[in-house]
């Protein structure tokens, strides 16, 4: 055990699932770690939204991957499904487009009998995706796992090995296209690109993996929402003698050369670190806490961020049993709702809608008999300002139309009882640039050493973790950029930890 004195002061700034994350990793490995979060609560997007009698995720609404974030609880000596309730959903998702909809399934002969039902002669394309993208995710995987702030990381034998998949002009319904001809079908492998706030015109190729990890792993509601994922690792934070600090908001870094000498708060206070992991949204941090190293907006501004999302939490005096747990009703024309999203100018009338009906699978979000709907629409970012004051309710209302036409909530206003919107401008006042949920664009000039590093440029001692560093946005990314940074600061302080690797053995 080290003791005390030697130990290394650690203050990681933000309580989302990227600090949370590195938290317990590096109490566990015997840091003496305090955790900083401006709100109230732990969590951060993924922290939980009381709206009166009913509970909601803020952000993500189900869990993929779920072997990474087994992966971190063994490494902080813990077993998730000890401090989580898992349900693995099968039905996944139902995907609808007009009157034809596909009920996705992990179960490959079921995933095929249900594409062939909806969309005839199209069985065989989804077992040869399947078959080919498990290569492509082993070659991919590893370089997911290691950090890329050296430019001599891009020779690494891993990324050369993938460099195939990673350098091309092609996207992801290029990649598609080669396996289905029904653009709808296409949409159901290429839908995932909204994890990454991007058009799947323009995402780059090597995502097409994220669909194949649903398809093949499946997906996972907990019980409670994914918001008890927050709450159990900020338990082992405590268990392992870290200190959780709510409603402490950060002032500013101070620096002694390019290292940061002490993290002020708000009120005054200064903590002396030895080092520093921000869980901050990454170009709001950028701009307000890095004292005299403040970036400008003008040079923010150039770089690309993702699309928002407009929210509504409804709270209804009625269980839609009949409802599935996950829906996205996709736009009837999808390119062209895309587009206006990427254009950053254009809200789209004919939007896209995801339902999330979680009250038929969990009791514990909603009074009995009652159920909590959570409903995104992907939309532009708040970089010109659009005037969502003025067009809030009307846009509100144009959702709950297509919900009502096209889904079995049918005369849902009759049954709201308790509601919160969340616009573009409300993600942006809760410190999220530009409201850009997803952050930073994984263009290819966005990406692994091109991204902003886990150890941060220029500085010895300061870490990013989160959606806007390597690898990416997502939750699963998120815990791994969380790990890749928490095994750096180890390595450079000679503290030994094991690493865990379900992953690589499943694929």
């Amino acid at each position: 055990m080290v003791s005390n004195k030697l130990r290394k002061k650690v203050a990681v700034i933000g309580a989302g699932p990227g600090g949370l994350t590195s938290a317990m990793l590096l109490a566990y490995r015997g840091f003496d770690v305090v955790l900083l979060e401006k709100s109230d609560r732990v969590g951060g997007r993924n922290a939980e939204l009381k709206v009166d009698d009913y509970s909601f995720d803020t952000g993500p609404t189900f869990l993929h991957q779920k072997f990474t974030l087994d992966e971190v609880f063994l490494e902080a000596g813990r077993n998730s499904e000890d401090y989580i309730d898992f349900v693995k959903l099968d039905p996944m998702t139902r995907l609808s487009w007009g009157d034809t909809s596909l009920d996705t399934s992990f179960e490959i002969d079921r995933m095929a009998e249900n594409v062939e039902q909806a969309f005839p002669g199209q069985a065989d394309g989804y077992r040869r995706y399947m078959d080919e993208h498990a290569a492509k995710l082993k070659a991919i995987y590893p370089c997911l796992l290691r950090p890329y702030h050296k430019l001599s990381t891009l020779l690494s034998p891993t990324l050369l090995k993938a460099f195939p998949h990673v350098a091309t002009n092609s996207s992801v319904v290029d990649v598609l296209d080669q396996y289905f001809d029904d653009l709808r079908l296409q949409l159901a492998f290429t839908f995932q690109a909204k994890y990454l706030g991007m058009s799947p015109w323009k995402c780059p190729a090597l995502f097409s993996i994220l669909s194949y990890i649903e398809y093949r792993f499946g997906i996972y509601h907990v019980q409670g929402g994914l918001c008890k994922i927050s709450e159990a690792m900020a338990k082992v934070i405590e268990e392992e003698g870290g200190e959780i600090r709510l409603n402490s908001p950060v002032k500013q870094l101070h620096y002694n050369g390019s290292r940061v000498s002490s993290v002020e708060l708000e009120g005054g206070e200064k903590i002396p670190v030895d080092d520093v992991v921000v869980n901050a949204d990454y170009a709001n941090a950028m701009r307000t806490i890095m004292g005299d190293r403040c970036q400008t907006d003008n040079s923010l501004k150039k770089k690309k961020f993702s699309c928002s999302t407009f929210m509504l939490y409804l709270g209804l005096d009625k269980l839609y049993q009949d409802a599935p747990h996950h829906h996205i009703l996709f736009a009837d024309d999808y390119r062209t709702n895309v587009s206006e999203i990427q254009s950053e100018q254009t809200v789209s009338d004919d939007m896209s809608v995801y339902v999330r009906n979680s009250s038929v699978t969990d009791p514990h979000v909603a009074p009995e008999g009652h159920s909590g709907i959570y409903v995104l629409v992907p939309t532009i970012n708040n970089r010109h300002e659009y005037d969502w004051e003025t067009n809030t309710q009307a846009y509100r209302n144009k959702i709950l139309d297509r919900i009502e036409q096209r889904t079995t909530f049918k005369n849902i206003r009759d049954h709201i009882v308790a509601e919160r919107i969340i616009t573009p401008v409300d993600w942006q006042n809760r410190d999220i640039y530009m409201g850009a949920t997803f952050n930073l664009t994984h263009s290819l000039d966005q990406m692994l050493y091109f991204r902003p590093h886990n150890r941060f440029q220029n500085f010895q001692n300061l870490y990013l973790v989160g959606g806007g560093t390597h690898p990416g946005s997502g939750l699963p990314t998120i815990y791994e950029s969380a790990r890749i940074s928490s095994n750096l600061i180890s390595d450079n302080r000679n503290v030994p930890y094991q690493r865990v690797d379900i992953g690589s053995s499943l694929l």
